[in-house]
C-alpha cells in the first residue's frame, strides 16, 4: 500500500464520532478525513479549549486512526454565493445569523479562516508530532456567477469576469490568514463552485493571483460525467493537488430523457444520465489516476467519499476501502530495466 486510506465523515453526520470511529476501523480504513459538522470536528470548540483537540485524537488512536485532514464544505458554500432559503438548512445559527446575504458571506469568510486556525492547532496536538502531509483544509468556495452557466439571457465575459473578481476579493484574505498558520486550502472542484473543470479551475489561480495556499482536493467523479479529462486535471496542477477524494460515477446511463443537467431528478432515478456510484462500479479508471498521482509525487491520503444510492453504505465503504487498497501502489524506485547494466548486477 503505498497511501494511507481514509473515509470522508460528511456523509455520516448522523453517527457521532464514536459511533463511526470504530466502524470505520472495522471497515478497513486507516485514518479519518473530519468533516466539520455533526460531532465530527467543531471548529469553535477547538479553538477555545485544549482538551477538545487532544481528546479528539485520543478518540481516533483508541481506534487505530490516522487523520490528515479536516473539511468544511458547508461553511466554504456560502463565502460567494448568493445566499437564498436552501443555505439556511446547511449552516449554523451563527453563521446564518438574520439571513442577510451580505452578513451570512462575511460569517462564513471569518467561518473558513477560523477553521485554517483550528486545523492548526489541532495537527499541532497529534501524538509525535504534526503529519509529514502538508496541513489541508478541503473545502467549497461558493460562487457568484454558477446560475449564468449556461443562460439565457446570453452571459459575456464581462459578466463572468465580475464574478471571479468577487471570489478573488473574497478569498484573498482567506488564504493569506491560512498562510499565516501554514495551512492549506483545498478547493472541491465541482458543479457549483467558482472551478469546476480545467479551464474554471486554472481562472480561478489566476483570481486568486497565483497564491501558493490555493490548490484542489481532487476528486474524478465531478469531472468525468461532464466530459472534463480528470487525469489531465492532475497533470496540468502537480503543485496543488493538496488532497484527494476516491469517488466514482457513471454516466451515458438513463433511458434518454435525463441529460448531464439531471433533469431536475432525485439521484438513483433510473431515467438519470449519470449518477454517483461505489468504487469500481462506475466509469472512473482508477488505474490511471494512480499512476498520475505517482508521476507527480502525490504521497498523501486517499480518502473515500462513499456516495452510492443504490447500496447498502457499510458494505459499499468496506468494499470501496479494499479496492483502493487493492489499485493503489507505490512508484518504482529503479528503472525496470537498470538491471541490463553490468554495474547493477
Amino acid at each position: 500500500m503505498a497511501r494511507p486510506v481514509t473515509l470522508f465523515t460528511g456523509q455520516w453526520a448522523d453517527l457521532s464520532i464514536s459511533e463511526l470511529a470504530p466502524k470505520a476501523k472495522e471497515m478497513g480504513f486507516d485514518g479519518l478525513e473530519l468533516a466539520c459538522w455533526g460531532d465530527h470536528f467543531d471548529v469553535d470548540q477547538a479553538l477555545a479549549d485544549d482538551n477538545y483537540v487532544s481528546e479528539k485524537w485520543q478518540l481516533l488512536q483508541d481506534n487505530g486512526l490516522e487523520c490528515f485532514s479536516i473539511s468544511n464544505h458547508l461553511v466554504g458554500q456560502a463565502v460567494c454565493d448568493l445566499i437564498d432559503e436552501r443555505h439556511q438548512a446547511i449552516l449554523s445559527p451563527k453563521i446564518w445569523g438574520d439571513g442577510a446575504p451580505e452578513g451570512v458571506r462575511q460569517r462564513a469568510a471569518q467561518g473558513m479562516i477560523d477553521t485554517a486556525k483550528a486545523a492548526r492547532k489541532f495537527f499541532d496536538c497529534r501524538p509525535g508530532g504534526p503529519n509529514d502531509f502538508p496541513v489541508a483544509v478541503n473545502g467549497f468556495t461558493g460562487s457568484s456567477i454558477w446560475h449564468s452557466i449556461y443562460a439565457f439571457p446570453p452571459t459575456d465575459q464581462n459578466y463572468w469576469n465580475k464574478g471571479f473578481e468577487d471570489f478573488g476579493n473574497r478569498f484573498g484574505p482567506i488564504l493569506d490568514a491560512f498562510e499565516a498558520v501554514n495551512v492549506n486550502f483545498a478547493l472541491e472542484v465541482h458543479p457549483t463552485e467558482i472551478a469546476f473543470d480545467i479551464a474554471s479551475a486554472e481562472r480561478a489561480i489566476e483570481a486568486v493571483g497565483g497564491h501558493k495556499r490555493f490548490g484542489f482536493n481532487y476528486d474524478p467523479s465531478h469531472l468525468g460525467y461532464q466530459g472534463v479529462d480528470y487525469v489531465k486535471f492532475i497533470r496540468n496542477f502537480p503543485d496543488r493537488i493538496y488532497h484527494v477524494h476516491m469517488k466514482d460515477v457513471w454516466w451515458g446511463h438513463g433511458d434518454g430523457t435525463v441529460g448531464v443537467f439531471g433533469g431536475h431528478t432525485d439521484f438513483t432515478d433510473p431515467r438519470r444520465f449519470w449518477d454517483f456510484r461505489s468504487l469500481g462500479h462506475g466509469d472512473i479508471n482508477f488505474e490511471e489516476i494512480i499512476v498520475a498521482l505517482n508521476d507527480v509525487n502525490y504521497l498523501g491520503p486517499l480518502s473515500i467519499e462513499w456516495e452510492d444510492g443504490r447500496m447498502d453504505r457499510f458494505h459499499g465503504a468496506a468494499e470501496a476501502c479494499a479496492f483502493t487498497k487493492k489499485v493503489d501502489f507505490k512508484p518504482s524506485t529503479l528503472a525496470f530495466d537498470s538491471a541490463f547494466d553490468k554495474e547493477n548486477q
